[in-house]
């Protein structure tokens, strides 16, 4: 029996085990996938030492504060500064810990179907993990973005308060990184000047639980394109697949 799971501080939100449980049967595997909530990222030492894995998701608020208590990263997750995905091998009677990341390349896949050569400015909310990715993936296709925070931590990022008619009227993509709307608080939104939101715009919001968001929601009663994380989702899911395939050396 191969185990694999997901940690996070709180997974109530997840469509992950469900994902993976359905995978395992139309695979024919002897595997399962639990949901593990750390209370706190320091416990992750201890936690691995005490099960057997064989593969890991990690998810908010531990993306990148995940990354001290792993043995290496691959390029892209060095690169973006942050990990959803971990892979386990024994190396000499040792085991280490890989970190990938496959919000990355997920994304960007579901950017380039959503909006096919976007070359226009971008607002992306939020300075997290997924933030990180959204970021990595909006350099990668020379997209100009702002970042948008609540708790701003660099020079360049923008508080809410300080979105104007000319910023939203001049960035047309907006990328909400940020789990606000994520159940169980469904009803919560990101701050933005609604009012000068419309037609030219396009909302793509990583989260995926609830297929629309309030974010979503208000974006399309004013005629924004829109789109959620849920393809996002399955993509990750799959890559993080791939890799863990690739460790474990399955057919």
């Amino acid at each position: 029996m191969m185990h694999f799971g997901l940690i996070g501080k709180k997974l109530r939100h997840s469509f992950s085990k469900e994902y993976f449980a359905n995978k395992f049967v139309r695979l024919n595997l002897e595997a399962d996938y639990s949901l593990f909530e750390l209370p706190e990222i320091t416990e992750f030492p201890d936690f691995i030492a005490s099960r057997q894995l064989n593969g890991l998701n990690v998810t908010i608020p531990y993306k990148q504060s995940i990354i001290p208590f792993l043995d290496s990263l691959s390029k892209e997750a060095q690169a973006i500064g942050a990990v959803n995905t971990i892979s386990f091998q024994t190396i000499e009677g040792h085991l280490q810990t890989m970190g990938w990341n496959t919000d990355a390349p997920a994304l960007e896949k579901e950017l380039h179907d959503f909006t096919p050569e976007y070359k226009g400015k971008a607002l992306l909310l939020g300075t997290g993990g997924a933030a990180a990715a959204a970021a990595y993936v909006l350099k990668k296709n020379k997209i100009s973005f702002t970042s948008v925070s609540r708790n701003l931590q660099c020079a360049g990022q923008l508080d809410y308060k300080e979105l104007n008619e000319e910023l939203m009227k001049s960035h047309h993509l907006i990328i909400n990184a940020t789990p606000v709307g994520m159940y169980p608080l469904v009803e919560a939104i990101p701050d933005l000047p609604w009012q000068w939101i419309g037609s030219d715009h396009m909302l793509f919001d990583m989260v995926y639980n609830p297929e629309v968001t309030r974010f979503l929601q208000i974006g399309a009663e004013q005629g924004a394109k829109v789109r959620n994380g849920l393809g996002m989702l399955h993509t990750q899911a799959e890559l993080a697949w791939e890799i863990w395939q690739k460790t474990l050396q399955l057919d």
